[in-house]
């Protein structure tokens, strides 16, 4: 979700869009995936959320019971839902409203048209919580250019919600210095007063730590990689295609699926599966390039696993397998579905929440259709090596000028925006109020006009449950996603720096700009192997070697996140 995305991460801030509750207005029916910065050190000098007391700054972890899921998590995975939704049956999980009356303003970075203030949505929600939110809502486009701007003036909302992605620059700094430490409030039992928020993963809010202080409040997900090989499973079938467990394998039947003069290829670029099936570590955050392996920190671009990632990946465009439209790069800026759908390609690597979101595009107007997730293969044919991706990356955080009240306030609104599935304030939050926002037939809720023009990315972005995935509409889905997920989470690792906020001394912010760059360059044929290897000699040069030193010191000073 950074634009250094790759094998762990969503690949853009289109698939944060697709993969949480703030796109469950824009298709109707069902209920969407849930997804889903710190420094002890401040400023140019870079840090680490992750200290010899962190554990001690962290909210007691009291699961949540008032809800039990079809499928649990395990492995890593989220937790999944696969019966009907009766609204007769949801459950209370905020018995008591814990708001005192007072106003919240809340800036959050918002994607479409924001509705009027005093909607029958937010009038509902603020109703339920017992706060008057006042929303400052910002194109999430530029966000962080108004973000920069806000946090450098002295008139901060009372919480401000940061992707991210938007954590650059100097923004972790501004975040230890204009925010406040919510210890005081949630640390060890005192998160027993907000039960939901109490249910949310020690994991999530770890990440959570900036200054030494537990500043920010989560949404939580699920650590397994998200990317996962789509393919067209009515076309496999029907053509006896067999799914692919070896690298060999992939190579042999996209030379079987392609056929040009019939305009179908095999797939679109396939450099994010490469990556997993080759074990390179993720790189969708510079922290996580990092891995400590047989006593010495070693850096993903270093790795032979990535070169040969990197040129298999080659040979899929060099031999003409892949689609015309991701050898001129338009797979990446251009919606892939329309194309999917008409089979001229069969195969390509997204977010999971796309296996269900492409489902309900074609449930209508092409019954046969259906997609469905290939389990990543290790390249030889054996298991693969999976790297853990980060278990929370979008927080809010309340202005260090807030009162005591205020606080309290903005945690009321995160306890009921945290509720589970299943529950009558995740209803009202993730789908309105029923009758107005959304209707129930079948066991399906369905967005009324209103509730699309209404019920969207607003709410949802204060805080999240523990990750969870709950289609109604398509329960098979629901299931094969958890199940994706519980599989590839036995073969998933973390990392020496799993779950930690990095900050990168500034003198290192662009060394590894070029990279991303550089990959898709040889993967197309424009470059070759030879260039990546010459520009991971420049990187070690300029600065490649002091990071690494920096990196040291970091696990000296504080251990490794899985010692």
């Amino acid at each position: 979700m950074t634009p250094n995305a790759s094998a762990a991460s969503a690949p853009s801030r289109r698939s944060f869009l697709a993969s949480t509750a703030v796109v469950a207005a824009a298709v109707a029916g069902g209920v969407p995936l849930l997804s889903a910065c710190g420094a002890s050190d401040s400023g140019s000098g870079g840090g680490t959320s992750e200290g010899k007391g962190v554990k001690k700054l962290l909210p007691a972890f009291v699961a949540s019971n008032v809800v039990t899921p079809d499928l649990p998590s395990k492995n890593g995975s989220a937790i999944g839902f696969t019966s009907k939704l009766d609204l007769a049956t949801l459950k209370t999980s905020v018995p008591k409203k814990l708001g005192k009356g007072g106003k919240v303003s809340i800036m959050s970075p918002f994607w479409g048209s924001p509705p009027k203030s005093d909607n029958a949505y937010y009038k509902a929600m603020n109703a339920l919580i017992g706060v008057d939110v006042a929303w400052q809502n910002q194109d999430g486009n530029t966000y962080d250019q108004k973000l920069g701007a806000v946090l450098a003036s002295s008139d901060i909302p009372d919480v401000v919600v940061v992707p991210g992605w938007n954590m650059g620059g100097k923004i972790p700094s501004a975040i230890i210095g204009k925010f406040a430490d919510l210890g005081p409030y949630l640390a060890g039992d005192k998160a027993k007063d907000y039960p939901n928020l109490a249910a949310i993963p020690s994991d999530a809010w770890q990440r959570c730590i900036f200054g030494g202080k537990l500043r920010g409040l989560p949404m939580p997900s699920s650590y397994v990689p998200n990317i996962v090989p789509l393919y067209r499973k009515d076309i496999f079938d029907k053509e006896g295609y067999e799914v692919p467990t070896s690298a060999d394998e992939f190579m042999a039947l996209a030379k079987e699926i392609t056929n040009a003069k019939a305009k179908r290829w095999a797939c679109l670029d396939m450099k994010w599966t490469a990556f997993n099936a080759w074990g390179v570590l993720s790189g969708s955050e510079k922290s996580l390039g990092w891995n400590l392996v047989d006593g010495k920190l070693i850096n993903r671009i270093e790795t032979q696993e990535y070169l040969e990632a990197l040129e298999w990946t080659r040979k899929l465009f060099a031999a003409g397998y892949v689609h015309p439209d991701a050898k001129l790069g338009k797979s990446a800026a251009t919606d892939p579905g329309p194309k999917f759908a008409a089979g001229e390609f069969l195969i390509y690597n997204q977010d999971i929440s796309q296996w269900w979101s492409r489902t309900a595009e074609q449930a209508t107007q092409n019954p046969a259709y259906k997609i469905w997730g290939m389990d990543i293969f290790g390249h030889d044919g054996g298991d693969p090596t999976l790297w853990a991706g980060e278990p929370a990356n979008i927080f809010a955080f309340i202005s260090k000028k807030a009162s005591e009240s205020v606080i309290r306030d903005a945690l009321a609104v995160a306890n009921v925006t945290a509720a589970p599935y299943g529950t009558k304030e995740y209803m009202l939050t993730n789908y309105g109020v029923e009758g107005t926002h959304y209707t129930v037939k079948n066991g399906v809720p369905t967005k009324t006009d209103q509730g699309n023009n209404e019920v969207i990315n607003a709410y949802v972005m204060v805080a999240s449950p523990a990750a969870t995935i709950a289609h109604p509409d398509f329960p098979d889905v629901a299931k094969a996603q958890v199940e994706w997920q519980q599989r590839m989470g036995a073969f998933t690792k973390k990392s020496s720096f799993y779950g930690q906020q990095i900050t990168e001394p500034s003198r290192y912010t662009n060394l590894s700009n070029d990279f991303e760059q550089l990959e898709d360059d040889i993967v197309r044929g424009r470059k070759k192997i030879s260039d990546m290897q010459q520009a991971v000699s420049d990187w070690k040069s300029k600065g490649g070697e002091q990071l690494r030193a920096w990196y040291q010191k970091l696990l000296d000073d504080n251990g490794t996140a899985t010692s």
